[in-house]
């Protein structure tokens, strides 16, 4: 198996492994080797999630740092009341 270039093409290999394992057609022994595809790519896709929320919280910090903190329905709501 080949690593995925993307998230996305990752979870679509997925989708697609699901599939097939559901399938009455696919013998034991196949779902074992799909099983074992589908636990490489669920740690990639974990380990590729991981990487994209750090890098969304060091944004986030970047942006509370510099006094820009991103406005959400909570912060907007609390701006609203104050005025």
């Amino acid at each position: 198996m080949k690593a995925p270039k993307t998230f996305e093409e990752g979870m679509t290999r997925l989708e697609d492994i699901l599939a097939k394992m559901q399938s009455d057609d696919t013998s034991l022994a196949e779902s074992v080797k799909l099983y074992a595809e589908a636990a490489s790519l669920v740690e990639y896709c974990s380990r590729t999630l991981g990487k994209v929320s750090l890098q969304i919280e060091e944004i986030d910090s970047r942006l509370a740092a510099a006094g820009e903190a991103p406005e959400g329905p909570e912060v907007k709501n609390d701006v609203e009341e104050q005025r």
